[in-house]
């Protein structure tokens, strides 16, 4: 017994060693030591700017005047003594970044530290589990959301647990020597009660005081809560996976968005900016992650396109009632949602957020619009050196002067990433990325039913939205998907299905400008008669603004219309001539049109072309390939459009005309092309790709009908020396009454069955700008104004009958003269009536006045839309005729037609195409060759020159010349 009893007692003293030494391990404290600098933590290879230095130190500023000394914890708000896991996670990271930027030093950092994983290893636990949701940061006591002590506690955070084992892993990382400390606390909490079928679980406490487990996270947090777990052995493998999910069509962009909904998992399924940022500077943006907030940033973009509102969206912290709130891209079925936890909206406080402004601007620092919202922000600090302010209301235009740890902890942390060269702060092999992705056909970033990018005439019209847009018909049709709510007309939600497709993502494009020219000219040889009026130079202004924001730097292309991240050549040849009339009207500097002239030059020598022969119909202005009308990629093309190649035509001539320095550049492009079969017996022609039953991809190519447009690329390819006398302006053309005047509906023609299927104003003020009118064109011009004029008189409706392109649905709006036999019609692409459609184009009205100066009805049209612009991107399309509300939507075309308009009226009214007089050009010499296989012309002689009678100057066919000279018709 004797013997029992003392082995008893050396077991239990062993034991006791035993635990003694696990607790000593556990609670472990280091001495402070200094780091060790060799590590990549210290190396800044991007250092701070003068001007990003006053960013940080305005930034630590709010952790210094808000640090609680008896804890080591700093406030969430500011003098708000309450804090959250995610909180102190903001703060560690603040911490780290305020050591590497030299804002405080090693014995500050370490003292800080010291005192916080002090207090922190110490706190009473929920359950003795995991740490409460919130805690009080000047006494560490267990608290609820209003900072009222609670003995039980509300339950645990697992995203926010995710967020400080991120945080853990910086630290330990940058300064080793807490590596231990750290394991010990993550050892003391049973992180396992936050994981339950590879999935976050949260915990929360019912009204009996049960506790309940609920799933946490949703797209974008979820992810990023994961990897926090993951890099301390934590495995949550459906969380990490970004599954499921669906994409919702908002302003022309496919957002991914979580599938679970709010009515049935009551959790807010928001898309803000703030948790791509953090996977951004943390993890680094890699595989679908890296699309997503590329998207979640164009999105943001696109509405600033169409609203002129600066929008950068996350959650915030505001300085009033209900002091929190989401504004996001999408929550719950709403675009543009701002809302409580609760789902309450509160959209008057919608604000730009200066933490997701500064997100941007460094995640993405060759994004103009990035740059844009963040010049709004980057000196939000408040006067007493407190921080930075969380943002700017939408609304009132007001500071939101809450003061949080949220916003300038990642302040801190993203001005730290950008000085390590934007090196995210955790390994890239640390945590695992989802690899499942969706099928390549949903994850377009343009509506599939937004067929025509452009202001040219719908190529729906022809054969050109036949089955060869295989993805054109992916996404549901409305009436049979429940998930578009029935306030969000303009959402198309298309679920997403993981596909092994090719993972390989689209690259953008860097295009090296032509060579420099020689001698570069001051200013193109355009003589005016006088200079802009104070008021016309603010209109020009505004409208090259467009082409500011609108402009690839990488690529040097425009975009056809703000929410469209595509062009076409007849888009590029609004550009160009857009170019033309900026740096006419000394808009823009000679140094600009030189290096933009130059640089859209290079792009077009780099365009793929459609079977070797001319660029296809449509392009991606970021990777330069081939693209259908929807944005949806053809590899091999979709064919061409003579319409589109007139246009550019048009505007490389009078480039050559009016700057002849680019000659030989110009030359070398339109000699680089095939004319063989786009002009064919007089007859512009156009090519369209169809699929058959049995799979093969057929190329036809048919003679172009389209009234106006045909008149104008003939005119334009005559410049060159093509002889298309059947397709320019001339013969008879079939009409009808509208307004008692007979207005042109389509050519009489005998060579193809196809019809034209409406008359607008568009082609034919263009023409006239550009070319002047002469006899033929001038009897169709006058009977369309004349009709609109006469509308005008007997109805009171102001009317400018353009195609217009619009943000919403259907995307392309033709608002006739005459349209599918009937008048004042407006038809979608799909030539169906949209019901209350019509609109006032404001190119138009620009147009007809410049054009008609005198004329009282030109004049009240132009009264009504002059004022019709957004001064940081351009004029709007134009307003509706019933409502008078403005069409949001931003062209090239309508901004390209307001310059040329008002261009116009400082050349006496002299066609804006200037003849070239020297024929020794390249072009030339190749052409007197002859024999180039290419299906050059004939002849090296012009087949239009330019004339004047007493009507005006004019261009006109030699065969219409030899007409008007004998006087025959």
């Amino acid at each position: 017994m004797l013997y029992k009893h003392h082995q008893q007692k050396l077991l239990r003293w062993v034991a006791l060693f035993l635990i003694g030494t696990f607790l000593q391990f556990l609670f472990y404290i280091p001495t402070p030591v200094l780091s060790q600098n060799s590590n990549s933590c210290s190396n800044i290879t991007a250092p701070l700017t003068s001007e990003e230095q006053t960013y940080a130190r305005a930034a630590w500023q709010y952790f210094v005047k808000n640090y609680q000394p008896a804890t080591g914890f700093t406030n969430s708000t500011g003098g708000y003594p309450s804090g959250t896991l995610w909180d102190m996670g903001n703060y560690l990271m603040a911490l780290n970044a305020a050591r590497w930027l030299n804002l405080t030093d090693q014995a500050d950092f370490d003292s800080r530290l010291n005192k916080f994983l002090t207090t922190l290893n110490s706190l009473k636990l929920f359950e003795d589990a995991l740490p409460n949701k919130v805690y009080n940061a000047a006494t560490a006591k267990m608290v609820d959301y209003g900072n009222n002590p609670l003995e039980q506690g509300i339950g645990w955070s697992a995203l926010d647990i995710g967020r400080i084992l991120a945080a853990f892993d910086v630290i330990r990382t940058c300064d080793p020597q807490y590596n231990d400390w750290l394991k010990g606390i993550v050892a003391k909490w049973q992180v396992g009660r936050s994981l339950k079928d590879g999935q976050l679980f949260g915990a929360t406490v019912l009204p009996d005081k049960k506790t309940l487990l609920v799933q946490e996270g949703r797209l974008g947090y979820e992810e990023y809560g994961a990897r926090g777990y993951q890099l301390w052995g934590f495995s949550a493998p459906k969380a990490i996976a970004l599954e499921p999910f669906k994409l919702v069509e908002i302003n022309g962009v496919q957002i991914p968005v979580d599938s679970r909904d709010f009515q049935s998992t009551n959790a807010n399924n928001y898309v803000v900016s703030e948790s791509y940022i953090l996977d951004g500077i943390e993890f680094g943006l890699q595989g679908e992650l890296a699309d997503f907030a590329a998207r979640v940033l164009d999105v943001q973009k696109r509405r600033f396109d169409t609203t002129g509102q600066l929008t950068a969206v996350t959650e915030d912290n505001i300085d009033q009632a209900p002091y929190f709130l989401y504004n996001t891209v999408y929550a719950n079925g709403a675009n543009w949602a701002t809302i409580t936890d609760a789902n309450q909206p509160y959209p008057q406080f919608r604000s730009i957020s200066t933490k997701a402004a500064f997100g941007w601007r460094y995640l993405f620092p060759d994004n103009a619009y990035a740059h844009k919202v963040f010049d709004a922000v980057k000196d939000l600090r408040s006067p007493d050196d407190s921080g930075y302010y969380a943002g700017i209301y939408e609304e009132s235009k007001q500071p939101n002067k809450a003061l949080t740890g949220n916003t300038n902890g990642l302040i801190l942390e993203i001005l730290y990433y950008k000085a390590r060269g934007n090196r995210p702060l955790i390994a890239s092999t640390s945590a695992s990325v989802s690899t499942g992705k969706p099928s390549e056909n949903a994850s377009l970033a343009t509506p599939s039913n937004q067929p025509n990018s452009t202001g040219k005439p719908s190529e729906n019209a022809s054969s050109a939205t036949s089955s060869n847009q295989p993805n054109s018909t992916d996404k549901p049709s409305e009436n049979a998907s429940g998930a578009t709510p029935a306030n969000q007309p303009n959402s198309t939600v298309t679920t997403l299905i993981a596909t092994p497709a090719d993972t390989s993502k689209p690259t953008e494009v860097t295009v090296a400008p032509i060579p420099p020219v020689d001698s570069p000219q001051p200013s193109s040889n355009l003589k005016l008669d006088r200079s802009l009026t104070p008021v016309e130079r603010r209109y020009a202004e505004a409208a090259w603004r467009y082409f500011q924001a609108n402009y690839h730097s990488q690529s040097g292309l425009i975009d056809d219309r703000s929410d469209f991240k595509g062009a076409t050549l007849w888009g590029l040849g609004d550009y160009l001539a857009a170019l033309h009339a900026a740096r006419s009207l000394d808009t823009i500097t000679p140094k600009e049109f030189d290096q933009r002239t130059r640089h859209l030059l290079g792009a077009l020598t780099k365009l793929p072309l459609f079977a070797g022969e001319l660029p296809s119909r449509g392009y991606d202005t970021k990777t330069l390939q081939p693209v259908d009308y929807g944005g949806n990629p053809v590899p091999e093309g979709n064919g061409w459009s003579a319409l589109d190649l007139g246009r550019m035509l048009a505007a490389l001539y009078n480039l050559k005309s009016c700057h002849p320095e680019y000659t030989a550049a110009v030359d070398k492009i339109v000699l680089n092309w095939s004319y063989l079969r786009v002009v064919r017996e007089g007859i512009l022609s156009s090519a369209t790709v169809t699929k058959e039953q049995d799979g093969r991809y057929l190329t036809r190519v048919n003679p172009e009908t389209r009234l106006g447009y045909e008149e104008y690329a003939a005119r334009a390819f005559q410049l060159w020396g093509f002889n298309l006398d059947r397709s320019a302006v001339g013969g008879e053309y079939q009409t009808t009454s509208v307004e008692g005047l007979k207005v042109p509906i389509q050519r009489h023609r005998t060579d193809t069955n196809s019809k034209n299927q409406y008359t607008v104003s568009n082609p034919f003020v263009l023409y006239a700008l550009e070319f002047g009118l002469d006899p033929k064109m001038r009897s169709l011009f006058e009977p369309i104004f004349q009709a609109q004029a006469e509308r005008y008189r007997r109805t009171g409706t102001l009317t400018a009958s353009a195609t217009t392109l619009i943000d919403r649905k259907p995307y392309t709006v033709h608002s006739t003269i005459t349209g599918q036999g009937e008048s004042w019609v407006a038809l979608g692409d799909n030539g169906k009536p949209v019901p209350k459609g019509r609109l006032v184009s404001t190119a138009v009205a620009f147009a007809y006045n410049a054009l008609l100066p005198d004329n009282k009805y030109s004049q009240q049209l132009q009264e009504g839309t002059t004022d019709l612009y957004n001064p940081l991107v351009g004029f709007y399309e134009g307003f509706y005729e019933t409502t008078g509300k403005t069409a949001v939507g931003f062209t090239s075309s309508t901004n390209s037609m307001i310059l040329q308009s008002l261009l116009y009226n400082l050349t006496n009214r002299q066609p804006l195409i200037r003849p070239i007089t020297t024929m020794n050009s390249l072009w030339w010499q190749t052409v007197t060759k002859g024999d180039s296989g290419r299906g050059l012309p004939n002849g090296a002689t012009q087949q239009t020159n330019l004339t004047s009678d007493s009507s005006g100057s004019y261009w006109v066919s030699d065969s219409q010349k030899a007409h008007l000279v004998t006087g025959t018709k």
